[in-house]
Parts: C-alpha cells; structure tokens; sequence
C-alpha cells in the first residue's frame, strides 16, 4: 500500500465535508482544493557575493525535500548595480504529496517555534483566494541547523488554493490546521 500524507488523508475525510456543509456545495469537485505551495527567497546581496545563492537553495532544498532553483532578475537596475541575468534569489514550487509533508512540518514544528507566536495574519490573501506568508527566520524549520547558518534571513510561503473568494480559502487553510489569529 502506498504512503498517503496525514494532511490528504484528513482533507479528503473531513475537510471536503466540512466546506461542503458550510458554504453547501452540490458537487464534490466544486470544493477548493489547495494546489501548490512555492517558496521564495530573494537575496539581495547577492549582486556581491554569488555564493549566498547557492546559501539560499541549499536551505530551500533541506527544507522542502526537493530541489530548489535559482531565480534571475529580468532588467536591469543601476541603483541596485544588478542587471540582467544575474541570480538574486531562490524558489521551489511543491505540489502533491511534498506539499501535504510540508504544510504538515509547517503547522507541528516550524509555526510553534516562532517567537511570541499567537497565529497568522489573515490579511495576507489576495482578493483570488491565494495565501502569502512571510516567515522572518528560516531558522524555525527543525531541518536547518542553526549553527551552520551564515545570515539569518526570511522568506515568502504562497499557498495557491482554487477557491474563488479570501473567505472560501480562509476556511480551507483552516480546516487543514492553519492557526491564524483571532480578531
């Protein structure tokens, strides 16, 4: 029998009835789903010093369980000294079962161990039901090793559902355990 991730498990279970209840969907198919999650970097400093590139994607690669890439900037920008073509960042897109271990390791481990945590905004949606999360330190996820880290920096988590409305994807991230704040 093949693995299943506890998350998919649980959507396909309880969360489809769940939403299917509150916003009395007819057909199963109509009830958003999440779609990706993809990770993103950008590192500035690295029109200087190409080796934090290589920083960037080693640390979205242990974190994600896949390989992550480097992006290019597409112009040029004189006051930044960048042009273009050159790598200032690092992404990775996860879909399927990665992305249900991901968002699982997210909600257990890595969300509890930010400081001062009392949930997530929920003013990060973009009007299209897509989430985007800031996180401050990729020193939360347990697979970074906090000695090892050269430069504490951040990152941006989009979660790209197919919900038509905020409030239709805000039920869905929080049926699968998103723990944003309450008003």
């Amino acid at each position: 029998m093949a693995y299943i991730p506890r998350l998919k498990e649980e959507y396909k279970s309880r969360v489809i009835a769940a939403l299917k209840e509150e916003f009395g969907y007819v057909n199963v198919m109509q009830v958003p789903k999440l779609e990706k999650i993809v990770l993103s970097k950008g590192v500035g400093a690295a029109v200087s010093d190409k080796k934090l590139i290589d920083y960037a994607v080693d640390e979205l690669t242990k974190i994600t369980g896949q390989k992550a890439v480097s992006t290019i900037s597409k112009k040029d920008v004189a006051s930044f000294k960048l042009r273009k073509g050159m790598p200032i960042g690092a992404k990775v897109t996860l879909r399927g079962e990665r992305m249900y271990e991901f968002l699982d390791r997210l909600i257990t481990s890595a969300l509890p161990r930010v400081r001062d945590f009392s949930g997530i905004k929920a003013t990060g949606f973009d009007g299209r039901g897509n989430y985007n999360l800031g996180v401050l330190e990729q020193i939360i996820f347990p697979e970074i090793d906090i000695d090892k880290v050269n430069k504490i920096s951040g990152m941006d988590i989009s979660f790209v559902t197919t919900a038509k409305t905020d409030k239709e994807a805000k039920s869905l991230l929080t049926e699968l355990g998103l723990p944003f704040k309450k008003n």
